[in-house]
């Protein structure tokens, strides 16, 4: 409670103001700690997508995105995978759920041949619910 001083005036009347100097320096402060630790949180595969002028889709909370990088090497989120220990690492990170949507992006320069087998293995695992990622029309990576 904030009092002020009056002039001769032998009552001390309440000051019914907040003071929100503390405030405002707490807000900043967090401000400043979401705007170092924001990108930090995102992980991400340097990963080289062609382009698509398909119209965007909501994201669900957590996307499960499996990397076909331009060496034909495989990445789930951001951990390497195998080609033949893929099945095992999806149901590891779906807990099974096979109805799971399983974003796959490709580096462009990847052959066709090379994705068709491995959405071929993804069908193979019993993954029937596959989303391709591109970059949108316009966007430069």
């Amino acid at each position: 409670m904030a009092l002020r001083l009056g002039h001769g005036d032998d009552d001390l009347a309440e000051l019914h103001e907040i003071n929100v100097t503390p405030f405002i320096d707490v807000v900043l402060v967090l401000l400043i700690i979401f705007m170092i630790a924001a990108p930090l949180a995102t992980v991400d595969v340097a990963v080289n997508l062609p382009f698509s002028n398909a119209e965007q889709q909501p994201r669900p909370d957590k996307p499960l995105f499996l990397t076909l990088k331009s060496d034909l090497s495989l990445m789930l989120d951001a951990d390497p995978i195998s080609r033949a220990g893929l099945a095992d690492a999806l149901t590891r990170a779906t807990n099974g759920d096979k109805e799971q949507r399983v974003f796959l992006r490709a580096d462009k320069t990847v052959a066709y041949g090379d994705l068709m087998a491995l959405m071929n293995d993804l069908r193979s695992a019993g993954y029937l619910h596959v989303a391709l990622v591109g970059l949108e029309t316009g966007k430069t990576p």
